[in-house]
């Protein structure tokens, strides 16, 4: 037998778009409870957020906004994530998510490479002063008016909360504007579900991000299946303390919820193991997500004993590996007996596997469980030819959840997915003969920490422009708590000197904390093959002796 499956289904493609899913489920469900964001006090049954959604789509077309435009958003978690999302969607605009952590050169290049024409952005979280980096980047928006010469494509910038910046406009502002709504109905009744919606970056092993483009279709039904794997109804209450910034959050989180009229909890604009625990058992949740460190920092924490998670049911851990003895404690510990491990990819929208309620023990911790419906999956060898069941090769997938393709650049694309719609995913798999599918590593040189993708080459990229170094190889090592750290091998300029302390301080407020090397040596020279390619994995290994780690 070979290594194809397909998700042979009953339960048909939904065939809208987000805009008229959400328009269903005020209708049908308009008194459930909708969104929690406890951090906010905020507290929206379906109809009072699709009053909100529909507002604040009126207020962006009435900036004379239209479908196509690219509308970024720079925030953590927040109600206002949430509008945005919805209301993006439901005025054909295209959603672009940009990392919260991102830093100066970050942020331009996400503006700049899809022409951003508007912003939202919140004003502080944690260390990112958001308003400040938005000053310093485009010190026109302090004052002066005019577009911005940083990225000359942009036009608004809506801040979140309090307007501290000059030349921005107040999220509330734009969402209270007494506008016409028939634009939005004209719009929304002519937006097709193939209609591109979201553009998400992700971090590849050819340098800069890649900006995933992804419709209606790829996304809505995404969810749908996700929430349906789960058994999820009107009765769920799903706690989501995962960004929203990624597909994690926004598809798994928000899609799944809103196609099935589920209640979205959010604890707070980031991960926080007790205010998470503390949301669980205030708000009575059903269902929990997280990456494998998510679960960890909370059946660590020293309160965990005291929350009752009788209320659990089921969930989604994904990220990353999922550790087996994790997996056993959440099951046992947190009462998520019906947790479910998710694969998948930004690129496919992203999930293309998932283990279901009724696997075993066993299924659960070995796989990632067996096609997602209305999909396809194989597997194949150096030469692209299917393998037999149980020989490990390149998984592939393809149908609904495949993207566009990456924004302008269509020679990736032309990369990632061949003539025939398939997705490569670089990920080495096996699928057994009962069609459930185990990763058992991966092509692409990708750093998974903590369930950020992280691209070498572009921190090597990034790493490059201090006058100092010569040469520089960044990977991955093993980690306990991360699943991996960053480390980087960095050659001189003779007679150049360096520290590490200095090194990490040409990174801060340059690029994400989670991109700067933990781990970093000076070295002389690297190994590398007769014809001059660097071995990476010579390196990982050496220095993973040297840490006292293994994989």
């Amino acid at each position: 037998m070979s290594s194809y499956v397909n998700g042979v289904s009953t339960m048909a493609l939904l065939g809208e778009t987000i805009g008229q899913r959400l328009d269903h489920v005020v209708a049908t469900a308009g008194d459930r409870p909708a969104l929690v964001v406890r951090g906010q006090e905020t507290r929206l049954t379906w109809a009072a957020l699709g009053a909100r959604v529909d507002a604040f789509a009126a207020g962006l077309l009435d900036l004379g906004l239209r479908p196509g435009d690219r509308v970024g958003i720079w925030s953590p978690n927040n109600a206002e994530w949430v509008i945005t999302q919805l209301a993006t969607a439901k005025a054909g605009l295209i959603l672009v998510t940009i990392n919260p952590a991102y830093r100066l050169s970050e942020l331009a290049y996400a503006l700049t490479k899809v022409a951003c024409r508007a912003l939202v952005t919140a004003t502080a979280f944690k260390t990112s002063d958001y308003a400040g980096m938005l000053t310093t980047l485009m010190p026109e928006l302090a004052g002066g008016g005019g577009q911005t010469q940083a990225v000359p494509s942009l036009e608004f910038v809506i801040q979140i909360g309090a307007r501290t910046i000059a030349q921005a406009l107040a999220f509330a502002e734009v969402e209270g504007r007494t506008t016409d709504r028939a634009l939005l109905a004209e719009i929304a009744a002519r937006l097709q579900f193939d209609d591109a919606i979201n553009i998400q970056f992700t971090s590849g092993t050819t340098g800069a991000p890649k900006g995933a483009t992804l419709t209606h279709h790829n996304i809505l039904n995404n969810g749908y299946f996700i929430g349906q794997t789960m058994g999820f109804t009107q009765n769920d209450r799903v706690c989501i303390p995962v960004p929203l910034y990624h597909c994690f959050g926004m598809v798994i989180g928000v899609l799944a919820c809103l196609t099935h009229g589920s209640c979205m909890v959010f604890p707070g604009e980031g991960f926080d193991p007790l205010t998470t625990m503390q949301a669980v058992a205030e708000e009575r949740c059903t269902a929990l997500y997280g990456v494998p460190t998510m679960f960890i920092a909370q059946l660590e924490h020293p309160d965990f004993k005291r929350f009752d998670f009788s209320s659990l049911r089921t969930g989604v851990m994904a990220g990353t590996t999922c550790p087996i003895e994790v997996m056993r404690r959440a099951m046992e510990l947190m009462n998520l007996r019906g947790i479910t491990i998710c694969y998948g990819m930004t690129e496919t929208s992203p999930v293309s596997f998932q283990t279901s309620l009724d696997d075993d023990v066993e299924r659960r911790f070995s796989t990632v469980g067996r096609v997602h419906p209305h999909l396809e999956c194989k597997v194949i060898d150096a030469e692209g030819r299917i393998v037999p069941r149980g020989v490990r090769g390149e998984l592939c997938t393809r149908g609904y959840s495949v993207m566009l393709g990456y924004w302008g650049d269509a020679e990736r694309t032309a990369q990632a997915i061949d003539a025939a719609g398939w997705m490569r995913t670089g990920d080495l798999a096996v699928i057994d003969e009962a069609g459930y599918a185990a990763i058992v590593g991966r092509i692409k040189d990708l750093v998974i920490r903590g369930g950020e993708n992280i691209s070498p080459r572009e921190v090597e990229d990034f790493l490059y422009r201090h006058p100092a170094i010569s040469d520089v190889q960044v990977f991955g090592v093993a980690d306990a708590k991360f699943g991996e750290e960053l480390a980087a091998w960095v050659k001189l300029r003779q007679g150049a000197t360096l520290s590490v302390e200095a090194l990490h301080d040409f990174c801060r407020g340059q690029i994400a904390h989670y991109k700067i090397p933990r781990y970093v040596k000076f070295v002389e020279a690297f190994p590398m093959t007769v014809t001059g390619k660097m071995q990476k994995y010579l390196m990982r290994a050496a220095m993973e002796e040297e840490l006292g780690v293994g994989r």
